[in-house]
């Protein structure tokens, strides 16, 4: 017989812990298979105190980085190339070291002056460019601000001497008002946009000026016009091929000058036709003394070769001397102070009134400048011969003719030249220059005006 005896309860206490320990078997894998499935979270570290083995091999001391405000500035982000403005022609003559560059060369050379008046060489040295300004120059400008030349010149502070090429390079100047009255010359050249820069730069030493500042075909021929404009005979004749220009000519233009009060004109005195290696070719426009255009004249200089020094050669006078004639002699052309000698050369002549023997103060300028060039060589001679109209009686016109040559012989001589230097002649009415009657027998009042002359032959 079974001692088990179903009708009693049976105990559960066997079947609780057999789930229990499947339980925590099942936890114990789940938790294994997490961690392995994990690589990226990092194994838990047990805690240690900081005297510990473990903190001493873990911790290691590092120094702080220096703070840099770079590291927190954002990166700029590139500017479309769009928007990048391409250089100015300004701006790529400044990288070239040429200075600035003005559309009107007048307009440069002004920012030029007003740098110089305030001192400011550095904007002043930026305007000229560094090609055009080696350090003797810089040194001297420095020495004329140092002084006080710098107050620009209220009358005329930037002038132009002319052109060396036509449209494209041309010669300025800055006047000063300082002590010694500076000037500093700047040849200009004008580049393919148009823009004038500064290409050379001169400054003009008063210690030593010098006839010609520049030694070049331009230099030679504003040289020679600016001594006839002073009446300065030695200079000009100093400049000039002396087998070509006769030292009439050049007493002739200074009479012109001084006569009708001719100035050089304000823009473009000076254009170049042409200018070669050995010749060149300029023309010079003039102005009366109220600033209008009056008249344009010739002039050609020359050089035998590149180591030769430039001469004028030639001066055109005949569009001078039309001009002159309007404003001086009544519109009479004949009526003028400088002729063609018929033995050749050129011949000065004085005017006379209507039977006058008297000097005007006319003639009496003309002949201070006649006498200037005797007194400048004591070997040199001159001819005077009287000459009438002809009205009156041969006899009467003769003695007429000494007379009036007389009186230039006397105003000479009281002027100091020795009286071997002068011959002096009387040619009555036999050799007119233009005729006294016109061609049907009529009076020629203009033609006899022309006549009642002493001429100065300058036989040097």
């Amino acid at each position: 017989m079974s001692t088990y005896d179903s009708s009693e309860p049976r105990s559960n206490f066997g079947l609780f812990v057999f789930l229990a320990f499947l339980a925590a078997a099942l936890i114990g894998i789940g938790s294994y298979l997490f961690q392995s499935s994990s690589s990226e979270e990092p194994a838990a570290i047990k805690p240690a105190s900081p005297e510990s083995p473990e903190m001493k091999t873990v911790v290691k001391e590092v120094e702080p980085k220096p703070f840099d405000p770079f590291d927190t500035e954002p990166e700029p982000e590139p500017e479309p190339v769009d928007t990048v403005a391409p250089p100015t022609p300004e701006q790529i003559l400044v990288d070239a070291g040429m200075g600035a560059a003005e559309l009107k060369p007048e307009v440069l050379l002004e920012k030029i002056g007003k740098s110089l008046e305030e001192s400011d060489l550095e904007k002043a040295s930026m305007l000229i460019g560094r090609k055009a300004l080696d350090e003797s120059q810089l040194e001297g400008l420095r020495k004329l601000a140092a002084i006080g030349d710098f107050r620009l010149s209220s009358m005329d502070p930037v002038m132009e001497i002319g052109e060396l090429e036509a449209n494209r390079k041309s010669r300025w100047a800055l006047n000063f008002e300082g002590e010694k009255g500076a000037r500093i010359y700047f040849d200009l050249l004008r580049g393919n946009t148009g823009g004038w820069g500064v290409e050379k730069m001169k400054l003009f030493d008063q210690e030593a000026p010098g006839r010609a500042i520049f030694g070049d075909s331009l230099g030679i021929t504003d040289a020679f016009l600016r001594a006839v404009l002073e009446q300065n005979f030695d200079d000009a004749k100093s400049l000039v091929d002396p087998e070509s220009v006769s030292d009439a000519k050049i007493a002739g233009l200074c009479i012109i000058f001084e006569e009708a009060k001719y100035r050089l004109r304000t823009q473009k005195p000076l254009r170049a036709m042409f200018n070669r290696e050995l010749t060149a070719g300029f023309i010079a426009h003039v102005e009366d003394e109220a600033g209008e255009k009056a008249a344009d004249f010739g002039l050609n200089v020359q050089r035998k070769a590149i180591d030769q020094p430039w001469q004028v050669t030639e001066v055109n006078l005949d569009s001078l001397l039309a001009d002159y004639a309007d404003r001086v002699a009544g519109g009479d052309v004949h009526y003028t102070p400088l002729i063609k000698n018929p033995t050749g050369g050129d011949t000065l002549i004085l005017y006379f009134g209507f039977d006058e023997d008297v000097l005007t103060p006319r003639t009496e300028r003309q002949l201070d400048i006649v006498a200037g060039l005797l007194k400048t060589d004591p070997d040199k001679e001159l001819t005077l011969s009287g000459h009438t109209d002809s009205l009156g009686t041969d006899q009467y016109n003769n003695k007429l003719s000494e007379r009036r040559a007389g009186a230039v012989e006397k105003y000479l001589l009281n002027l100091g030249v020795p009286r071997k230097q002068i011959v002096a002649l009387a040619e009555g009415e036999a050799k007119p220059r233009r005729p006294n009657s016109t061609a049907d027998g009529e009076d020629n009042p203009s033609g006899r005006r022309a006549n009642r002359r002493t001429e100065i032959y300058l036989d040097f």
